[in-house]
């Protein structure tokens, strides 16, 4: 999988002795920036626009999204939690929208308390739980379709692949699945662009058509890399009004790698070399602990500073790994001058490899600091102990 993002920004002239070693680094006002993208796109189509905190949960800039963004989409009974508590709370005002692929009977009525929209993966779901839904209010039934319209270029993460989990099968979807649902959901795209998001809609509506006069809403879920900069925003905002006005539904959008596209990087230190075959690279930065998605993908992250003009670009290939005893925990290669003590950053590991990151074989978890590229103000917001990967265990 080839990411399209890997934009130094900012980033290009920060010092990175300046942190930790692993620490992850984000540009408030680069996130800043992608808030306003969206927001200007949430304005001028009259949708809503819900971070997914699946992608990009760090609630240190909770407040910054709440100036910007409609709330926030959740995963589960503890991304509810953390969105009532820091994302739409106090002065902060917003919706919460919770999908889970399979609620338990125990967690359900707490979601309900806290969600406007309580979104469930098949009908079945909604009958079973019917007893507990009719005991709260304040919130609408979605259902989760799948539209059958595979667009994407790595079928595991494509929620239509075949024999996807994910979602309603729309060829199976009869009337009396909709009884009580308020809003049909699909997320179907994984760092898309706008024309896999109007084709599918284009393949789904005819399916949908005879449910929109009982719909309040219709939610495109994630995956649109709208902060990216070559995409197509001006078709993206008229299609949006366009399915407003022919649906009379409200229309959201739950992007989130694109609120933090770009936002962040994971400094790293080189630990040891020694050759084998190729110049290999022991680093503090661990793919399998801190990147997971590398190997899930998968991919291989861009390098602050890799082929830049004067940089390294000529030199031989150096195989970066992390300490961790596992073989496979290999991040790439990479055409650096890799000396003990260097320090390296990954860049656009903001989004997905800080909810990611694990403990796993006792590997220490990367600082987290908050960065203003515009005023240069630096702040560590946490490092982690020892203790956090004792607690986890028993």
């Amino acid at each position: 999988m080839e990411t399209r993002a890997g934009d130094p920004g900012a980033f290009a002239h920060f010092d990175l002795g300046r942190v930790d070693s692993p620490a992850f680094v984000i540009d408030a006002a680069k996130l800043r920036a992608n808030l306003a993208v969206l927001a200007d796109v949430r304005d001028r189509a009259g949708v809503k626009v819900l971070a997914a905190l699946k992608a990009f949960s760090m609630w240190r800039v909770a407040p910054l999204i709440g100036e910007y963004l409609d709330g926030v989409c959740t995963s589960g009974l503890w991304e509810a939690r953390l969105a009532d508590a820091h994302y739409v709370s106090g002065s902060l005002e917003g919706e919460i929208a919770t999908y889970c692929a399979g609620y338990k009977t125990e967690d359900l009525p707490e979601i309900c308390a806290l969600s406007d929209h309580v979104i469930f993966n098949s009908p079945g779901q909604i009958a079973r739980f019917r007893p507990i839904l009719d005991q709260h209010s304040g919130f609408d039934i979605g259902l989760r379709i799948n539209p059958q319209h595979a667009t994407g270029e790595v079928p595991r993460y494509d929620p239509c692949a075949p024999n996807s989990r994910l979602g309603w099968p729309i060829g199976q979807l009869r009337p009396e699945h909709m009884a009580g649902v308020s809003g049909l959901h699909f997320h179907t795209l994984c760092e898309q662009d706008f024309v896999p998001l109007a084709a599918t809609y284009e393949a789904l509506k005819p399916h949908i058509s005879p449910y929109l006069p009982q719909l309040k809403w219709l939610n495109f879920g994630g995956g649109h890399h709208i902060t990216r900069a070559d995409y197509q925003r001006e078709e993206l905002i008229a299609f949006l009004k366009r399915v407003k006005i022919d649906t009379g539904c409200e229309i959201y959008l739950e992007p989130g790698e694109a609120v933090a596209l770009d936002a962040g990087i994971l400094v790293g230190t080189v630990l040891d070399t020694f050759t084998n075959g190729m110049k290999l690279a022991i680093t503090d930065v661990s793919a399998t602990c801190h990147m997971p998605d590398v190997i899930e993908a998968p991919y291989r992250p861009a390098m602050l500073g890799e082929g830049a003009a004067g940089g390294p670009a000529t030199c031989d290939p150096v195989r970066l790994g992390g300490p961790s005893c596992l073989a496979g925990d290999v991040i790439g290669d990479y055409r650096i001058d890799a000396g003990v003590g260097q320090r390296f950053a990954f860049l656009d590991q903001a989004h997905y490899s800080m909810v990611k990151t694990t403990s796993f074989n006792g590997v220490p978890l990367p600082s987290i600091w908050l960065w203003d590229s515009e005023t240069d103000v630096l702040e560590c917001v946490r490092r982690f102990g020892w203790e956090v990967f004792r607690d986890r265990l028993s």
